[in-house]
């Protein structure tokens, strides 16, 4: 069994902090455990992990995933779900909103023949 697997088998954002011997503020993951997990995939997608992967290097593997989820727990921490826009929804909302295009009618098409 490897790291990823193990953390595959894991439910809840708790199980990944206590696997991964992160420590953490039960208030803080209430509110934000989707933001932080997502975040911490976010930082898993870099070359650091790819390598690990690719070297089969399970310490360092497991070293990393405990590194991204504690600076994905920081992240939490100092600020807030939406100010960090983890997801499409809170990035959309920030979006400058085009105007309406009115459909367009020329004159020549107003007047009889």
């Amino acid at each position: 069994m490897n790291v990823l697997d193990d953390l595959q088998g894991l439910s809840s954002a708790e199980e990944f902090f206590g696997y991964l011997a992160v420590p953490f503020v039960p208030e803080v993951v209430q509110v934000a455990r989707l933001h932080i997990m997502r975040r911490m995939g976010q930082y898993l997608k870099g070359d650091d992990v790819q390598q690990a992967l690719e070297a089969g290097d399970e310490q360092t593997l497991f070293a990393l995933c405990k590194t991204h989820l504690a600076q994905a727990y920081d992240d939490f921490v100092a600020s807030s779900p939406i100010a960090e826009r983890v997801f499409k929804v809170h990035q959309d909302a920030i979006l400058p909103k085009q105007a309406p295009t009115l459909p367009f009618v020329p004159l020549t098409a107003l007047t009889q023949e």
